[in-house]
């Protein structure tokens, strides 16, 4: 998921549903010498990203607390692993790019803050913000509800989930627990789809049905393979980032989407911070800057994600329910 899956994109429709009712914009796969197309523009997969910037703040740069902005940098944890077009290495394998990168860039700007990039694996992103190593993550992180007892959040986009399988595969829908029994299912540990995926089994066993098999994967790469090995049927992850391979690679197919808060709440993606740690309403209050004069929508629009935006951003709003024990 580096700089080898680095080369597609698409968007997913703001749905409330579980069957995808939104068109996903044309991209076309680049050659040697031509960079992904997303709807008649190139995405910039160089180091030299030319990045949407956004002017100070004081009245919001002033809120935030003195330890912070101390050093007069902003510590933004992003997982190294990379998955385009969201947080990923750019054609020198090195430099972190993509619409997670661009979104904090214009938090820390309103901030008046320099971005301080700390990579790790997704995992320690939330020990690294629990411990406040890292101030804030931008990671298409979910809010949930048990997120919500450890670490405050700062939405920016509508959250989407993606069924993705084997082009040749006879699955033709995923659309509730039924469809993936008995399945061999790769889905993220400690992700909300992965929360998903086992209420969902939890179901299909109450009804009699076959358990489902879950594969885990560190890497994207790793799912792939499998993909196309057979030895995994279906994937369930952020569909940005599978609607961005498949549009590259082919070789597969998506059969379903899903919020990312269930069935019944659409899911948001959040700006995560240590809970009470004073940081979260000026990171809601640049986000809700940058959506009012527009730059929001550009750094979107730059990769492909308009039909992600949100209007306004939000403080800790409901998530993810719980998991019931």
């Amino acid at each position: 998921m580096r700089a080898s899956l680095a080369r597609a994109l698409a968007v997913p429709a703001l749905l409330l549903l579980t069957v995808a009712c939104g068109a996903e914009p044309a991209v076309t796969a680049p050659s040697a010498t031509t960079a992904p197309v997303v709807a008649g523009k190139k995405i910039n997969l160089s180091p030299d990203q030319n990045r949407v910037r956004a002017d100070k703040v004081s009245a919001i740069a002033a809120q935030v607390p003195k330890d912070i902005a101390a050093d007069g940098k902003l510590a933004v944890g992003f997982s190294g692993q990379g998955a385009a077009p969201l947080v990923f290495r750019a054609d020198d394998d090195s430099t972190l790019i993509g619409v997670e990168t661009d979104l904090a860039q214009l938090v820390a700007d309103v901030l008046g803050l320099e971005i301080s990039p700390r990579i790790s694996s997704w995992e320690n992103l939330f020990l690294a913000a629990k411990s406040g190593k890292d101030e804030v993550v931008f990671n298409n992180v979910t809010v949930t509800e048990e997120r919500k007892d450890t670490y405050d959040f700062a939405t920016y986009r509508v959250d989407q989930l993606g069924w993705q399988v084997p082009g040749n595969s006879p699955i033709k829908q995923i659309a509730k627990p039924a469809d993936i029994a008995g399945l061999r299912v790769s889905v993220g540990s400690g992700t909300n789809q992965e929360k998903i995926l086992l209420d969902w089994d939890k179901q299909n066993k109450a009804a009699g049905l076959k358990p489902v098999e879950i594969l885990y994967y560190e890497k994207y790469s790793d799912v792939l393979l499998g993909l196309k090995s057979g030895r995994v049927q279906a994937y369930f992850g952020p569909n940005p980032t599978i609607a961005y391979n498949i549009a590259i690679s082919g070789g597969s197919r998506i059969v379903g989407t899903f919020s990312g808060a269930g069935p019944d709440l659409q899911g948001l993606i959040a700006a995560m911070t240590k809970k009470d740690n004073g940081l979260v309403k000026p990171l809601n209050e640049a986000l809700n800057t940058v959506i009012e004069n527009g730059r929001y929508k550009e750094v979107l629009d730059r990769w492909g994600l308009g039909n992600e935006a949100i209007p306004e951003s939000q403080i800790n709003p409901p998530g993810l329910p719980r998991q019931e024990s």
